[in-house]
């Protein structure tokens, strides 16, 4: 290897591990966290990941609110590994994360040795790794680093930028290898999380900012991604009509309300990537008093910059195509013109922008390789300070990132911080809520419960947990009037009718508690809690016989469960199958010893 080549290798591997080092104490506050948000529902609570069985339901019969397989079956997989602790998952995200900055390294070389219009290719200063440090260390990333279901951003972003480094590859050099491949990664990415689809478009964006126009063969090139992109979007707009969203009211107003506020995200999407302040988990609405204004003017202002950078297509403005186009057309479905469940939460999100923040950053770094060129021959002194202004930037960032991933080392920090820059966050009083109650802090609990409720009232999740602390609280008469509310709001809420069963038994009303049982066991056969508290509400009522098969059915379905045995020791010893029920309360005092 000669001395030039040495050098560089040597100097790439001190780069690679600045990045990797800077990514390691940015994240290092979240490395230790616990469940945060939706964190437990989807790995700790989620019965599908410990099925051993699970992948062919996961790929074939998925029954949540999304189609996300390849993401689901790595967090299978990951359950194996990693079970209940939230370390192996948060540095798993942490590793996609730093992965994803590598490959967009690599990426970023590519493109910047190729010289738009011309099939030539030169080489550039070297300042691409900036690129990958620069997104290591930015602030919009740090929720989908930090949050650990959003997993599926760090992760289909990983392999997205496989399919583009082959697609570029491919366009380079016509080897169908690469093509291969980068059609076989986008088609992972989209089974990760659907949010890619726009891969295709963004193709024929490079195809033209290359080569100043698209062909036909272009075209046809890209036409199967086309077909994947269509297929999967038009799958997860299902899911999210029929599972997520289920006819449940949104909040996000009319059609024109939302092509409003997407041209408004766009902006504001802009300025946080260049002034990265004031990030919060859940951001307040805009006020649309002015809607026709804002609607003209949002829009007005994009189109009428876009079309100042074709006049200027010929120079300079075709980069600033490239990337303001990759930010704006991957922001596309995510911007909530199509309903999506989180608009009922809020109008924009930082991991809504985890993708489309790259094509931003490329700008930036082909700024810093201009700058870099014709700062070549300047004093030592000139590009000396500019090399610590901009270690200072980042440094900058890197801190307030390493901030913001501290929220995310607990529950209640996190929605603490959260109601303390947005109380009017209904999302953020109805958590903390569930956390009191959790910890049997009922008045806390119960007041965070009834703002939520002010705040939204047709919240049917807050009456649900609102009634828990009630019950909690040995208030049943309320804690019923809540249960009932949630129910009228959903009439299939199973946890809520479950509660109003358990609430009725409580209050007396055996009759009206197996009622709701079995309505619960119509909407949900296999869930082993209806089945015992069904069981336990017929034997109160001296209906033995009835009584023991729902009771040995709970077991079935969760042998390790405690009470189900109790109940049925005591049934079986009023029938007098005293065996029976001996060898019952034997296995509820080894589930439960000491009670």
């Amino acid at each position: 290897m000669s001395q030039f080549r040495f050098k560089k290798t040597f100097s790439v591997g001190l780069q690679a591990a600045l990045i990797i080092a800077t990514g390691i104490w940015v994240y290092s506050p979240a490395v230790h966290g616990g469940w945060v948000w939706d964190d437990a529902a989807e790995i700790a609570h989620n019965p599908v990941l410990r099925d051993p069985a699970a992948l062919r339901k996961i790929w074939l019969a998925p029954a949540g609110a999304d189609y996300f397989p390849l993401k689901t079956t790595l967090q299978w997989i990951e359950w194996r590994r990693w079970g209940s602790n939230p370390f192996g998952y948060h540095l798993t995200n942490i590793a996609f994360h730093l992965l994803g900055a590598l490959l967009f390294w690599r990426l970023l070389v590519k493109l910047n040795s190729v010289r738009p219009g011309t099939a030539s290719e030169r080489p550039r200063p070297g300042v691409e790794w900036l690129g990958a440090l620069l997104f290591v260390v930015h602030p919009l990333a740090v929720e989908s680093v930090a949050w650990i279901a959003e997993m599926k951003n760090t992760f289909s972003l990983l392999l997205l930028l496989g399919a583009m480094i082959a697609y570029v590859d491919f366009d380079r050099r016509g080897r169908a290898r690469s093509y291969f491949w980068a059609f076989l990664f986008f088609l992972f990415a989209t089974l990760a999380k659907t949010t890619v689809v726009m891969f295709p478009v963004i193709i024929l964006l490079y195809v033209w900012w290359r080569r100043g126009r698209v062909s036909r063969r272009d075209l046809v090139r890209t036409a199967p991604f086309f077909a994947v992109a269509l297929g999967l979007g038009l799958i997860t707009v299902w899911f999210q009509q029929h599972r997520a969203i289920a006819g449940s009211e949104l909040g996000a107003g009319n059609l024109g309300t939302r092509v409003t506020e997407a041209g408004l995200a766009v902006g504001f999407y802009w300025e946080k990537f260049f002034v990265p302040v004031g990030l919060m988990p859940i951001y307040p609405r805009p006020a649309m008093v002015a809607l026709p204004f804002a609607l003209i003017g949002s829009w007005l202002i994009l189109a009428g910059w876009t079309a100042y950078l074709w006049t200027k297509r010929p120079t300079w403005g075709r980069a600033l195509l490239f990337g303001f186009g990759w930010f704006g057309i991957n922001l596309l479905p995510v911007l909530g013109v199509i309903p999506m469940a989180y608009s009922r939460i809020s109008w924009v999100s930082d991991h809504f922008v985890y993708l489309p923040m790259l094509g931003l950053i490329g700008l930036a770094v082909g700024g810093a390789g201009l700058l870099a060129d014709r700062l070549a021959r300047a004093p030592r002194g000139l590009r000396f300070s500019l090399a610590v202004a901009a270690g200072i930037f980042c440094g900058a960032l890197a801190i307030t990132s390493h901030r913001q991933a501290a929220a995310y080392r607990d529950d209640q920090v996190f929605w603490t911080q959260a109601l303390a820059q947005n109380p009017q966050a209904w999302l953020a009083h109805n958590n903390l809520g569930l956390i009191f109650t959790d910890r049997g802090r009922l008045p806390e609990a119960i007041d965070q419960l009834e703002t939520a409720l002010r705040l939204r009232p047709d919240y049917a999740e807050a009456h649900n947990n609102l009634g828990d602390a009630l019950a909690r609280s040995r208030r049943l008469p309320e804690a019923i009037a809540q249960f009932v509310a949630a129910l009228r709001l959903e009439p299939n809420y199973v946890v809520a009718r479950d509660n109003l069963g358990s609430a009725l038994i409580q209050s007396g009303r055996r009759e009206e508690a197996i009622g709701q049982f079995r309505q619960v066991l119509q909407l949900q056969p296999d869930l082993a809690e209806a089945h015992a508290s069904l069981g336990f509400a017929l034997a109160s009522t001296g209906r033995l016989e009835e009584a023991i098969p729902e009771l040995q059915q709970a077991l079935r379905l969760d042998p390790a469960a405690p009470n189900p045995h109790y109940y049925l020791g005591l049934a079986l010893r009023s029938t007098g199958r005293l065996a029976e029920a001996e060898a019952q309360f034997r296995e509820a005092a080894r589930l439960r010893p000491g009670q």
